[in-house]
């Protein structure tokens, strides 16, 4: 996978890839860094030999310079979450005894404690990695080689190191390309964290491997992001709900005029697609009305990469996530292990994007797959249609009440339309009787008559659905890819 990226890269050496803090970078400049990152790595060695090499660099040129270089020098690439504390930068770097630390200037500090004689960890900064050195020839990889360590969000216990191949991300990102038609005049902007595969593989890996042009945002600021978006060569943008969100917030804090006029430049944009985690209904509706464009939604995680997508050209169902990509398998599997068609049942998957391994736990690993090789995503949907409509995680997003099965995702929708409701979240609260009872912690944007929304909830859901117990906040809990945390919220109700 590396080396085509690598090597695709040559038949676009002076065309622009990457343009980070204003300054542009054409493919040949990002090979040669590339490659000067890879000599320093394998120093005297021949081949990384699937040495872990971690690195906690900010979203721009770098990044993808470094984990290239480890790729090519056979090394498996952990990116650190950029705003991790030092003991979840430890956990991450004891559980894949990380060799080599590789950090930017104003991560040395942080990491430097962690990264003590005793530790076997080498901290090296970037200035390091830039001293001139004679390249080296590179090591011949196969694409069974492991590549990348990325940690699951640990919403249920520890994170899990998810391991992929060579081969999983080529797959990833060529099923990607074809299915979202991307094309090497093609310019996007890259807003997500770079320590998750909707960041590294759909924005980054395959913009460039189609010889299409990245920029980078050293941080989210709702205005630079549409100034940059409004630009006629932009073409592709990639973002989570919660973005969406306060770029709708942004835009609607706008005069008409501006509204329009930054309207008229957003409807002429080739794709927007919005992703890890659910998209509300109601946000993709004022989307539309302010861009004119129907975001594609699609569904993914990462041991599988992407799994399901609307279609780039087709109908494009709100609420819906779409239908399997090419060279993917979906099945919905019931309680009872039994296969499903018209009912709901928790999505497996199977197909080359599949990750390899959970690093060092084979326990967790075939835990996660049925006896015949499906991995257990966890999630829980519905087909219809053809259209895969998500009602949640399985273990936090399904409220099991009085023998009903009921969708978080779906009260949430509900609640979201009420006009003095800003944002929602909806939690099964444990209950001696019921086995659990519905929550909701609701964002308001202003004061509201309880009494006069619980019956306009009547009007609109049946009784088992409507929450019996509210709670306030003035934010919801999210974390780093804009999902709500709703194990943070489950103590407000027992307490």
């Amino acid at each position: 996978m590396c080396f085509e990226l690598f090597e695709g890269a040559s038949a676009f050496k002076n065309k622009t890839a990457i343009i980070s803090h204003g300054v542009a970078w054409s493919y040949e400049q990002i090979i040669e860094r590339s490659h000067q990152y890879a000599t320093q790595l394998l120093g005297e060695k021949a081949d990384l030999s699937e040495a872990r090499i971690a690195f906690m660099v900010p979203p721009g040129v770098d990044y993808v310079c470094i984990q290239w270089a480890i790729w090519i020098a056979g090394g498996i690439a952990v990116p650190i979450c950029i705003t991790y504390p030092p003991p979840s930068i430890e956990y991450v770097l004891q559980d894949t005894e990380a060799s080599i630390v590789i950090a930017s200037d104003e991560f040395l500090s942080l990491l430097k404690p962690l990264c003590s004689k005793e530790s076997n960890r080498s901290l090296h900064s970037l200035l390091e990695m830039q001293n001139p050195s004679s390249f080296k020839k590179l090591p011949v990889l196969s694409l069974s080689r492991r590549a990348m360590i990325l940690y699951t969000s640990g919403t249920t216990n520890l994170p899990k190191g998810v391991v992929s191949t060579h081969q999983n991300i080529k797959a990833q990102i060529e099923m990607l390309t074809d299915a979202w038609q991307w094309i090497n005049t093609d310019q996007t902007v890259c807003v997500l964290p770079l320590h998750h595969v909707h960041g590294i593989i759909n924005v980054v890996c395959c913009s460039l491997r189609a010889g299409a042009t990245c920029h980078f945002l050293p941080r989210f600021e709702a205005k630079e992001v549409l100034d940059i978006l409004q630009k006629e060569e932009l073409t592709v943008f990639m973002a989570v709900p919660t973005i969406y969100f306060k770029l709708v917030a942004y835009l609607e804090s706008l005069t008409e005029d501006e509204r329009l006029d930054i309207k008229d430049k957003l409807s002429r944009k080739r794709l927007m697609v919005s992703g890890s985690a659910a998209l509300p209904v109601s946000v993709m509706e004022k989307w539309y009305q302010l861009s004119g464009h129907k975001l594609l939604e699609r569904y993914g995680m990462t041991e599988i990469g992407m799994a399901i997508s609307n279609p780039y050209v087709g109908e494009r169902k709100p609420g819906f996530v779409g239908m399997p990509l090419p060279t993917v398998s979906v099945r919905l599997v019931s309680d009872e292990g039994k296969i499903n068609t018209g009912e709901l049942g928790e999505i497996q998957v199977k197909g080359p994007a599949v990750f390899s391994e959970y690093w060092r736990n084979p326990e967790a690993t075939k835990e996660s797959f049925t006896p015949d090789h499906w991995f257990k995503t966890g999630d829980t949907a519905i087909l219809e249609n053809g259209y895969y409509k998500i009602l949640g995680r399985t273990s936090i997003d399904i409220i099991k009440s009085g023998g009903y099965k009921i969708s978080a995702i779906e009260i949430e929708e509900v609640i979201r339309q009420f006009d003095l409701v800003e944002d929602c979240s909806v939690v099964g609260i444990p209950n001696e009787e019921w086995g659990e009872i519905v929550g909701a912690v609701i964002v308001l944007k202003n004061s509201m008559d309880m009494i006069a929304f619980q019956k306009w909830l009547t009007e609109r859901l049946p009784k088992y659905k409507i929450p019996r117990s509210f709670r306030f906040l003035g934010e919801l809990p999210r974390n780093a890819m804009g999902k709500v945390t709703k194990k943070e919220l489950i103590p407000m109700f027992l307490s």
